[in-house]
């Protein structure tokens, strides 16, 4: 196969990063890559999909990994995996000599180990200008079930299921294979339910993760659930408005600078540093634009205001707000900006995921959540999204009332924009269609 043949087969096949950003993965091959990097390291506590799928289906994720490299021209494959996943090292080392240029590099107990910066940087020393791709330093990153995904595309079968964790205030904690569409209260019902009387739903992992509702459809990027009480920390938190982070960090902001000691970026030399944002943000002084702009660089970990901060004050949340106004406004991150000196307490600042999860209240949740895939889940009507990555959303090409396959294509890519095919998740008919979803009862 060529280049062009898997671009092609890639895109048609409607892959895009299964890790949670969504960017479609035909778009990231590239040639200029001598490096391919297997993310395996789901540092957010209570996250299990990714080391359970490496476990299950190595020798294909590895075969996978192969075909990409040989076809881009890439000389080095990489399995970032947390040493403490041991039975994915074990599978993985099970299969590793059937192929060349490939090896296992064991990755910390820390947090967040997953950052795509930090992964390059631990595993190749290698370290992307500020706002630069991984590609400019000749590397590629791909999530687990991405590649997967791959594998089951160069056997004919293109993205019409999700692998999801259910997890925390449930009976039966596991790890899923559903149907796109499927929504997250079946989710919650296939996990046995929720064990309390007002539950929250979690989307995605703790730090980074979003609230949601019970009637939200699973997506290609679509992790986690993790059921919460009402009143968890967690919850708590990500419900506060902005205007209160604002008001709090003006009042108690101390400028003791420990959300910038151990902010992973800043310690690899980023020009990010988050206590001088507050400083801006605690003074009103927003013509001191160097931190505000310098913000862009953040990468949204959230260990400033879930680890760092004694006051419990959110400065993450505070950038994201300021981000969002400066893309708005059109603002872009200053490029060819230098990078600082890898600070040398970085390996003394990294914080440990079981004390991460203890701050975060998530210790008791952290449970085995094994993978089932022997039961048929059928939901009775599945909403697929025309939007499930980034760029154009995907445009319908089946009318209402179509009787439709699971994996007949029922959205197609927009024409020379960055976009991907939409296929369908079951066997039914579609009953209804807007320019956000489709949905098709069985």
């Amino acid at each position: 196969m060529n280049f062009d043949e898997l671009v092609a087969l890639i895109k048609q096949n409607g892959i895009v990063g299964a890790g949670g950003a969504g960017f479609p993965t035909y778009a990231k091959l590239d040639k200029r890559a001598d490096t391919i990097i297997l993310n395996c390291a789901e540092c957010e506590p209570l996250l299990k999909l990714h080391r359970q799928l490496l476990e299950r289906y190595a020798y294909e994720i590895l075969s996978a990994l192969d075909l990409i490299a040989k076809t881009v021209g890439a000389k080095n494959v990489i399995i970032g995996v947390k040493g403490s996943y041991k039975g994915a090292i074990e599978a993985v080392e099970e299969h590793i000599a059937s192929f060349e240029n490939i090896r296992i590099h064991k990755l910390r107990e820390m947090y967040p180990a997953g950052d795509e910066i930090v992964l390059i940087y631990q595993t190749t020393g290698r370290r992307p200008k500020p706002g630069a791709l991984p590609i400019s330093v000749g590397v590629t990153v791909m999530n687990v079930e991405t590649v997967y995904n791959v594998y089951c595309a160069l056997n004919g079968s293109p993205v019409t299921h999700k692998y999801v964790t259910v997890a925390g205030e449930v009976k039966n904690p596991v790890t899923l294979r559903v149907p796109l569409g499927t929504s997250v209260k079946e989710l919650v019902a296939l996990a046995g339910g929720a064990t309390v009387e007002d539950p929250v739903y979690l989307f995605g992992g703790p730090m980074m993760g979003k609230l949601g509702s019970a009637s939200a459809p699973v997506t290609k990027t679509f992790n986690a659930v993790i059921v919460l009480p009402s009143d968890h920390v967690i919850v708590q938190r990500k419900n506060t408005k902005t205007s209160i982070d604002m008001k709090r960090a003006m009042a108690a902001c101390c400028q003791c600078s420990y959300c910038t000691d151990l902010c992973p970026r800043h310690l690899l030399g980023y020009p990010i540093d988050p206590h001088e944002f507050m400083r801006v943000v605690s003074h009103n002084t927003p013509s001191d634009t160097k931190p505000i702009i310098d913000g862009l660089f953040c990468s949204s970990c959230g260990l400033c205001e879930a680890f760092s901060c004694g006051q419990g004050l959110s400065p993450r949340m505070l950038l994201d707000a300021f981000k969002v106004s400066l893309k708005t406004a059109g603002v872009q991150p200053p490029k060819d900006l230098p990078l600082r000196d890898v600070s040398p307490a970085i390996e003394l600042r990294s914080v440990p995921v079981a004390r991460l999860a203890a701050r975060l209240g998530l210790t008791k949740y952290n449970k085995t959540a094994p993978m089932d895939e022997e039961r048929e889940i059928a939901p009775r009507t599945v909403k697929i999204l025309l939007s499930q990555h980034i760029g154009v959303p995907a445009v319908p090409c089946v009318k209402k009332g179509a009787a439709v396959l699971e994996g007949q294509l029922i959205a197609s890519a927009a024409e020379g924009k960055l976009s991907v095919n939409i296929h369908s998740s079951v066997k039914g008919r579609v009953k209804e269609i807007t320019d956000k979803f489709i949905m098709i009862e069985t």
